[in-house]
């Protein structure tokens, strides 16, 4: 039985690390994959998902305004898939994230989407938001703070380090931006005493 699962995290926990070996794993059994990552995320090169440890594969990207649904019925008219795998998927709209519940649903075709949960304001992306809705299974992909419990929140940094308290929401970056840490010392970092 085909399902949306979402496997989230905070930055460099190694989502991306988990993506590539499942889909390895599938394609060492013979069976096909289908990858999207965000468009806007080039950081590994434009159309590939890429690992800090050095791991990477080609993939389609999805922006904004794709409608999945149809990108994904296409592809699978080329042939079956076993598995379809996104990355950066706090990017996707909410409409898209139920378009991939549609696949899965009516396509019959599993789905394993990997992405942030908060941004660096401690607020849900309403990719993210929806995927917590709607995916029929979850996993947490852990990663530690500084002081060794784990990382649920991101702070971001600005060039001279220092901790941004607002910007937009979307801001691509890696370790030279973004910091994991634990709730309290976010906290802490971000100015709250409460």
């Amino acid at each position: 039985m085909a399902k949306l699962h979402f496997h989230y995290s905070t930055m460099n926990a190694g989502k991306s690390t988990l993506l590539l070996q499942a889909a390895h794993n599938y394609n060492e059994r013979g069976m096909q994959t289908y990858l999207l990552t965000a468009a806007l995320d080039d950081r590994a090169g434009e159309g590939r998902i890429g690992s800090r440890i050095g791991l990477g594969r080609p993939a389609d990207t999805f922006g904004a305004d794709d409608d999945l649904f149809a990108r994904i019925a296409a592809r699978l008219e080329q042939g079956p898939v076993a598995c379809i795998f996104i990355d950066e998927a706090q990017f996707l709209s909410r409409e898209q994230v139920w378009q991939l519940a549609r696949v899965v649903d009516d396509l019959k075709v599993p789905i394993m989407a990997y992405g942030l949960r908060v941004d660096f304001r401690g607020e849900l992306f309403p990719g993210s938001a929806a995927l917590l809705a709607l995916a029929d299974e979850m996993r947490e992909v852990r990663t530690i703070c500084h002081c060794g419990k784990k990382a649920t929140m991101v702070i971001r940094q600005g060039p001279d380090g220092k901790v941004l308290r607002d910007g937009a929401q979307v801001q691509i970056g890696g370790n030279e931006t973004y910091v994991s840490l634990c709730r309290k010392h976010w906290r802490k970092a971000v100015g709250d005493k409460a």
